[in-house]
C-alpha cells in the first residue's frame, strides 16, 4: 500500500479550505483518509500564524513509515523544518513534442527555399544584363 500526505480539499466554492491528511494514494482525493496531520487555509494573509499549520511528530513518523508528501505538503514540512525538498527540474518539459519539431523543421526548409530563389533571382539578371553589355560593347567596337 501506498501512503501519501496530501492535501484534502474542504470548503465552500471560491473559498478554499485544505486539510492535510496521511492517505492510501489510490483513496480519492478528498474521500477516506488514514489521519489528519494539519490544515492549510489559503485564504489567509501569507504572515497570518493560522494559515499553515503541521503536527511536525506525526508528519515526521509517517515519513519515517515511508509515507510520500505531494510537491505542496513537502514544501509546508520543508518551511517547518521537518523533510528536505527540492525543486525538480525537468529540462525536457520545455522541449517541443514532435509535431511541433516537424512543423519548425518544414518551415526552416520553406525559409532556405526562399532565400535560395531570392539569391537566385538576385544572381539571374546580373548575369543576364552582361551578355547584353558585352552585345553592346561588341556593336560599339565594330
Amino acid at each position: 500500500m501506498s501512503v501519501k500526505i496530501r492535501l484534502a480539499r474542504g470548503g465552500a466554492k471560491k473559498r478554499p479550505y485544505y486539510r492535510i491528511v496521511v492517505t492510501d494514494s489510490r483513496m480519492p482525493r478528498d474521500g477516506r483518509f488514514i489521519e489528519k496531520i494539519g490544515h492549510y487555509n489559503p485564504m489567509l494573509p501569507k504572515d497570518h500564524e493560522n494559515r499553515i499549520a503541521v503536527d511536525t511528530e506525526k508528519a515526521a513518523e509517517w515519513i519515517k513509515k515511508g509515507a510520500q508528501p505531494s510537491d505542496r505538503v513537502a514544501r509546508f514540512l520543508k518551511d517547518a523544518g521537518v523533510y528536505e525538498w527540492t525543486h525538480g527540474n525537468n529540462p525536457k518539459k520545455g522541449e517541443p513534442g514532435e509535431k511541433a519539431k516537424e512543423r519548425a523543421a518544414e518551415r526552416a526548409e520553406k525559409e532556405e527555399a526562399k532565400k535560395a530563389a531570392e539569391a537566385e533571382a538576385a544572381a539571374a539578371p546580373a548575369e543576364e544584363e552582361a551578355p547584353a553589355e558585352e552585345a553592346a560593347a561588341e556593336e560599339a567596337s565594330e
